[in-house]
């Protein structure tokens, strides 16, 4: 991710010892692995997301190229927008 070797992070470790000494030590090893962990789960969300959106565009490409006479993608389009069409009346409805 970053091209860090090991002779950098013993660097850092040592001089991460020597700052703020060996109690505090592990707390903060374990405080920067925590965050370490919810960084590579935020960016592991992202990449599914992109994925998911690159998978419905080439899903609505394969439909338009395989039955362009029945306009699928355009129905699709529609059904779309009706049901967020009914999303709205119902959110009027109830409030």
């Amino acid at each position: 991710m970053f091209d860090i070797g090991f002779w950098e992070f013993a660097l850092i470790g040592i001089i991460a010892l020597v700052v703020v000494g060996p109690e505090r030590m592990p707390s903060i090893a374990r405080a920067a692995g925590k965050y370490v962990g919810k960084a590579k789960r935020f960016i592991a969300k992202i990449q599914e997301d992109v994925s998911e959106e690159l998978e419905i565009d080439k899903f609505k490409e394969q439909l338009s190229a395989m039955d362009k006479d029945a306009n699928i993608v355009e129905i699709l389009d529609e059904t779309k927008k009706d049901i967020n069409d009914i999303k709205t009346d119902v959110k009027k409805n109830t409030t």
